[in-house]
């Protein structure tokens, strides 16, 4: 059995599924009527569920912090409109203590991924450490990077926004710019969705993304292979509401 080790702050997304009748009195906001709530592991604990999902023979560990993070989308049933996002214990989460133990153990995994929200558990010293001592690494981060983090990961993943915000590491030949339905880019070659579904939601298609690339290519070491799945996978779970697994 293979070993896949997850690193990354995790976080409980809750979406308030509600109905809309009329608009309040006192402020011009709709009154939502809450009718049903949807409870899933999001942030890296997303990208464990979706491995789950995509192929149960791997052996995962997960390191997150301790501290509880909360994100509440309240959504219009009918239509999936978010009304408003409230997230709570953003600025609780601790940094790792990635002594010396930690380190070594990092030769144990197969596949080391690091989903990084850039809330305080990983530094930039972090990053670096643990992309050098992986056997096969992937990163997908929402802090400014630079090129020594960048080019000691085997991939980095980026969306449009991320890559458009790190304009001193483009040059870098191991990122994989996610553009949604048009696909990703990588070593400035196009990888266009095959089958584009209806986007309903896009919440978690970069965990999705991440999961389906990384595992993909230990299967096949095809780094084309592994963006048609990837991008195959995200485009089933955006026509999903809410958090979802591409099954």
């Amino acid at each position: 059995m293979s070993n896949i080790l997850v690193i990354g702050e995790n976080c409980i997304d809750r979406f308030v599924y509600c109905r809309t009748e009329k608009l309040s009195p006192e402020a011009p906001v709709p009154v939502v009527i809450p009718i049903d709530t949807v409870v899933s592991k999001g942030m890296s604990g997303n990208v464990v569920r979706n491995i789950q999902s995509l192929d149960s023979k791997f052996k995962i560990v997960h390191w997150h912090q301790r501290e509880d993070v909360t994100k509440t989308r309240f959504v219009d049933k009918k239509s999936n409109h978010i009304f408003i996002r409230v997230d709570e214990g953003d600025f609780s989460v601790k940094k790792i203590n990635l002594d010396k133990k930690k380190l070594r153990d990092l030769v144990k995994y197969d596949i080391v991924i690091v989903s990084d929200y850039n809330k305080g558990f990983l530094s930039d010293d972090d990053l670096y450490k643990i992309a050098k001592k992986s056997k096969i690494s992937i990163l997908d981060s929402k802090r400014k990077l630079n090129n020594q983090i960048c080019s000691s990961f085997d991939f980095v993943k980026l969306n449009e926004k991320e890559f458009e915000n790190n304009i001193d590491i483009q040059d870098n030949q191991n990122i994989i710019l996610t553009m949604g339905e048009n696909g990703c880019k990588y070593q400035n070659v196009i990888f266009p969705c095959e089958n584009p579904k209806q986007t309903i939601d896009v919440s978690g298609a970069g965990d999705t993304f991440t999961a389906s690339f990384i595992l993909k290519y230990f299967e096949t070491k095809n780094i084309e292979d592994s963006i048609i799945f990837a991008n195959k996978m995200a485009s089933i779970v955006v026509s999903k509401k809410g958090v979802s697994t591409p099954n």
